[in-house]
């Protein structure tokens, strides 16, 4: 061996070695997919980036955030269906229970974050034409003779099931009587022109398409609208009693379990219920349930009164078999629109 050949070998050898140590492991990508409801699209189109960077800088690990969003009924269906949603964010108990029921969620998921895993409320309100030229002032005017109202279908969007409920619940206290509930709920339904799919549908149909005298939608979604259509086209009225909207979130466990993402979902979830993912939520005109936020914007939300689903109408699995089951007091409404 030549003298320059014996000089390298301890050289080679060192090299040798460094090539077989492993490489420093490269950080990881995750994906996230929220299936969330209609109206809440801008919501997370804030919150996703302020998560995304708040989790790049802890846990040092780049994550994507996908979203979906349509009619919350139709969504649930899709994720019952096989959509790979990590996260559900619903408007309503009863959709999360659907997952729940078919072992997609876990049945107490309710009490796997606070505030019974529902990080905002929002109050149903109505939006009507500028100057409000037919004098709607509160719910007892939507059964007036050829007034048309736009609202959702509420088989297939929980701002449309709301708006149903919360009709019901103005009856019921007026008049005493399930009986003078429908009939109430009866007359409101047959001033509904068309039925869309979603709020977000039933939005365009009444300031895209200049259908309807009066659109009934949530709180949050009269001020989107005044922000982007322009507040010179629409007022907003707060009818003499509401209902209160909580908006519940939840793990998609047979889903995070499966792609690996439950410690991504969960802070995620999580999230939406810290100091930052409040203020976020305050700021899109929903009703953060942090009292300390809240106050801090309380000019955005005037003092209304509401009731719940389970405080006047005897819950949802109650209310779900009643009115929203097939053949319920629902469907035999719309047979007689």
């Amino acid at each position: 061996m030549s003298p320059t050949r014996a000089a390298l070998r301890p050289v080679l050898a060192l090299l040798a070695g460094l090539a077989v140590l492993p490489a420093a492991p490269a950080l990881a990508d995750a994906t996230l997919l929220n299936v969330s409801y209609d109206v809440s699209r801008e919501l997370y189109k804030d919150i996703n980036p302020a998560f995304i960077a708040q989790w790049q800088r802890t846990a040092k690990e780049k994550l994507t955030i996908n979203q979906s969003h349509g009619g919350s009924s139709k969504q649930v269906q899709s994720v019952a269906a096989g959509l790979e949603a990590d996260v559900v964010t619903m408007n309503q108990v009863p959709d999360i229970d659907v997952l729940a029921r078919q072992g997609l969620v876990a049945s107490d998921w309710q009490k796997a974050f606070p505030h019974a895993a529902a990080p905002y409320t929002t109050n149903t309100i109505f939006l009507v034409r500028k100057g409000n030229p037919k004098g709607i002032k509160d719910w007892s005017d939507l059964v007036r003779p050829g007034l048309q109202v736009i609202v959702p279908n509420p088989k297939t969007s929980g701002n449309g099931r709301y708006t149903y409920l919360a009709a019901w619940g103005y009856a019921l206290q007026k008049t005493g009587s399930d009986a003078g509930a429908r009939d109430f709920v009866t007359k409101l339904f047959a001033n509904v022109p068309v039925l869309d799919g979603g709020g977000r549908g039933a939005t365009t149909t009444f300031t895209q398409r200049d259908i309807g005298d009066v659109l009934i939608t949530f709180e949050n979604e009269a001020v989107l609208i005044d922000q982007e259509v322009g507040g010179d086209k629409f007022d907003v009225v707060y009818p003499s009693v509401s209902i209160e909207a909580a908006a519940p979130v939840a793990l998609v466990s047979k889903v995070v379990d499966k792609r690996g993402t439950r410690k991504q979902a969960t802070a995620y979830l999580n999230f939406l219920f810290s100091p930052e993912g409040q203020e976020i939520i305050a700021k899109h005109h929903f009703r953060p349930v942090d009292p300390a936020v809240l106050k801090k914007y309380s000019s955005r939300f005037p003092a209304v009164k509401t009731f719940t689903v389970e405080s006047k109408l005897g819950g949802w699995d109650a209310v779900q078999k009643t009115h929203f089951a097939d053949g319920g007091v629902y469907d035999q409404i719309v047979v007689k629109r």
